[in-house]
């Protein structure tokens, strides 16, 4: 990894400044003397760093350009819960038994729920083919005539979308070892386009499960590059919190999906409507950079340094920071990309295993991890157990406590860094044991139906914030449980195996045949076991000596105690989450 600026943690030496009375005092030697010669970078500067800050406009514009990439993934993984409503028999569809063979003496009887049919002269009993529907909105379920088998084919389409995004963040990382993070990222955005607009019009429902994994691995080949992007034109606490904030954009498009859906009368339309913002995306990459740092570790000649040049000017001059472009700037750009070239390779897996408290950080982030982004991804669909009358209500209650989740993260990291893990777990633990109190009214018929399903998002959105804070503040912070070069490959495992796991998270929802409060006490039970793993976390405490200049004995006097060996937490390193 890079050795950060003094402003991101590490032990750059910097030029000292220049008083106005000096400039007036010194000014007729300097005029006798010439231009001082530049001054040599230092081996271990971050010359990007210095120049565009840790934060600007400049960053957050890049920031808002690529958070937008988010809103299209979340349409495309809640969208089933528009796509395929429950419908209800006998008054919206039922059993056409036409298509039987009816005899002189034959006579069928259909089922209550319009799924079976008995025929009264044998007494067989057989699973109704055909149906009619009455509904004015065509559903997934109604094209593909799914309305018995409903929540199992749901959770079906719903895995390869999870398989998708699984695949697509282990293809967006390997892409990005030989492709730009912007060109990785524009690919993905023009193949979303392309598989989205087919999955909304396949009439196979194979076809239709295998675009919808497609979709998915584009969604997350977009996001992937895109935080590698903004991971490193930005540092320090600035880094961590747009890395926390990054999925608060994806509540967005949660809060959205409702008014969104409410324009289309056709599940393929609302294809069709969450696939072509993606076009605007497309075009705000004029004004999104490439990551210089890749640019440069990548550099097979001049005009990479060049590009990598006028990225770090515009920045600068966006930022009002070019008084900080040094006289040697492409020399300097030089310097870093052959020690970017140069670094070692990163540890292999097994050594992640090894030092202080490596195995139960391995074993803790881990199933933390897994436990919480099955609960983020689960508790969201689980909603239509509360009715289908309730769905956009409902839905929009779920995104705004994601939103407060994310920023209830970034406040213990900025207020209670030292022990934000315990306190992101402890919330997660009590939340949980809230959400396990459905089982005292949901037996409670006699209760009224919007106080009912009140009580039951109470209980469900309260975890789902929780949830939220563990999980954002998991992402953005556990590169600092490792050493530098363990980090990368850290954060790589414990995302990979968790959306390993996520592809369970449909199948959770069908308990909701066996009670309303088994689905939701299942995902309960998830939050308070990610919240006993995530109480094991504990960032190590490092002690780091900054790299002051040499001065002559005269200038003794000019040192400063703020360079004395301070304890901070080491976690300024790029990491890229899937």
């Amino acid at each position: 990894m890079v050795n950060e600026s003094p402003a991101r943690g590490g032990g750059t030496a910097a030029l000292p400044h220049i008083l106005p009375n000096e400039i007036e005092t010194d000014a007729g030697k300097r005029m006798t003397a010439g231009p001082p010669p530049p001054v040599p970078a230092a081996p271990g500067s971050d010359i990007i760093g210095d120049v565009v800050g840790d934060f600007g406009i400049w960053q957050l514009r890049t920031i808002l350009i690529i958070f937008l990439c988010k809103i299209p993934a979340a349409w495309f993984m809640a969208c089933i819960i528009f796509t395929g409503p429950e419908l209800y028999p006998g008054s919206e569809f039922a059993c056409d038994t036409s298509y039987l063979d009816s005899g002189a003496n034959s006579s069928y009887i259909v089922s209550e729920n319009q799924c079976y049919v008995l025929d009264t002269a044998t007494g067989r009993s057989s699973e109704c083919e055909q149906f009619t529907y009455e509904s004015s909105f065509d559903s997934l379920i109604m094209q593909f005539n799914l309305v018995c088998l409903r929540d199992i084919f749901v959770a079906w389409t719903q895995y390869w979308h999870l398989f998708g995004v699984l695949v697509g963040g282990v293809m967006g990382t390997k892409m990005m070892l030989g492709i730009s993070p912007r060109n990785t990222y524009c690919v993905g955005a023009v193949a979303q386009i392309v598989c989205g607009v087919v999955t909304g019009y396949a009439r196979d429902f194979s076809l239709h499960c295998a675009f919808r994994c497609l979709s998915a691995v584009c969604c997350a080949i977009m996001f992937t590059a895109g935080q590698a992007i903004f991971a490193d034109i930005t540092a320090g606490m600035h880094r961590i919190g747009a890395i926390i904030l990054y999925d608060t954009f994806w509540s967005i498009g949660v809060i959205l999906l409702p008014g969104l859906s409410s324009f289309f009368n056709s599940w393929s339309l609302i294809y069709v409507g969450i696939t072509f913002p993606t076009i605007m995306l497309i075009v705000l990459l004029y004004w999104t950079p490439d990551s210089p740092r890749w640019l440069l570790r990548h550099a097979a000649d001049r005009f990479s340094i060049d590009n990598v040049e006028e990225i770090v000017r515009e920045g600068a001059a966006i930022n009002d920071r070019t008084f900080k472009i040094p006289p040697d700037f492409r020399q300097q750009l030089e310097q870093l990309s052959e020690r970017l070239k140069a670094q070692p390779p990163p540890a292999p897996w097994r050594e992640l295993w090894q030092g202080k408290r490596a195995k139960t950080h391995m074993v803790a982030a881990h199933l933390a991890q897994a436990f919480f982004v099955i609960n983020f991804m689960g508790m969201l669909l689980n909603i239509r157990s509360f009715g289908r009358d309730y769905l956009v209500p409902n839905t929009i209650a779920m995104g705004f406590s994601e939103i407060i989740g994310c920023f209830l993260a970034l406040h213990f990291t900025l207020k209670h860094n030292k022990w934000k893990w315990q306190c992101a777990g402890v919330f997660n633990i009590l939340a949980g044991i809230l959400g396990c109190m459905g089982w005292i009214f949901t037996k409670a018929d006699s209760m009224d139906a919007d106080l009912k399903v009140t009580l039951w998002m109470i209980i469900a959105t309260i975890p789902k914030a929780a949830v939220s804070c563990a999980q954002s503040m998991i992402l953005a912070c556990m590169n600092e449980l490792m050493p530098a070069n363990k980090k990368q490959l850290y954060v790589f495992s414990v995302v990979t195996w968790a959306r390993i796991w996520l592809l369970s998270a449909p199948f959770f929802n069908v308990l909701r045949k066996i009670d309303t409060a088994m689905s939701l006490t299942s995902y309960c039970v998830f939050s308070i076991l990610g919240g006993i793993c995530t109480c094991l976390l504990l960032t190590p405490r490092t002690s780091v000596a900054p790299v002051v200049p040499a001065v002559e004995p005269s200038d003794k006097k000019e040192q400063s105690p703020l360079n004395a060996p301070v304890w901070t937490i080491e976690s300024d390193v790029n990491n890229t989450r899937l």
